[in-house]
């Protein structure tokens, strides 16, 4: 049975699909406020991940990360790439395509969430509480300098993913 903290996450997934999806229905570009409140969540959710789940993961096995923290952290850091340059076609069909992957992994069964569940046990609800206090991280201005989207499809090709896919 999915408790607490499955639910806490899952829905904010569906919380940020709703901001990104608001953000990119504009019909002449983008809603700049609706993907500012899309940016500083997902970097609100990126946080509450690494700095809680990951860790109390990690240590209710005993120093042994889980098998797909590699990955999450591989995807973490493509999707924070994405923050930085201005939103485009290419980079919210770069977003859009990574969450669907990345949410997977962590809502199926068995996934990141259950696998937390069942690991943290009486901790559950003290690491759900700590993800709702979680302050919000402090997002800087868009960058469109060239060489920003050279760093970003480098952090994408460390996370398995070709920027250029999404053009």
């Amino acid at each position: 049975m999915r408790g607490s903290l499955y639910d806490f996450f899952a829905n904010d997934h569906r919380r940020l699909e709703v901001l990104l999806d608001k953000a990119t229905s504009a019909p002449n570009g983008y809603d700049m406020i609706a993907y500012g409140e899309f940016r500083s969540g997902l970097l609100r959710h990126i946080k509450m991940e690494e700095t809680i789940l990951l860790p109390a993961a990690q240590k209710a096995r005993g120093g042994t990360p889980l098998e797909i923290a590699g990955k999450i952290r591989l995807d973490h850091g493509a999707l924070t790439a994405l923050m930085v340059p201005p939103p485009s076609r290419m980079v919210i069909g770069a977003l859009r395509a990574i969450l669907a992957s990345h949410d997977l992994i962590e809502e199926q069964p068995a996934g990141m969430y259950d696998r937390l569940e069942e690991l943290t046990g009486a901790e559950l609800e003290v690491l759900v509480e700590r993800a709702r206090t979680t302050p919000d991280v402090p997002v800087h201005p868009h960058n469109d300098a060239p060489f920003i989207l050279d760093a970003t499809r480098r952090a994408l090709d460390r996370a398995g993913y070709n920027l250029d896919d999404y053009t």
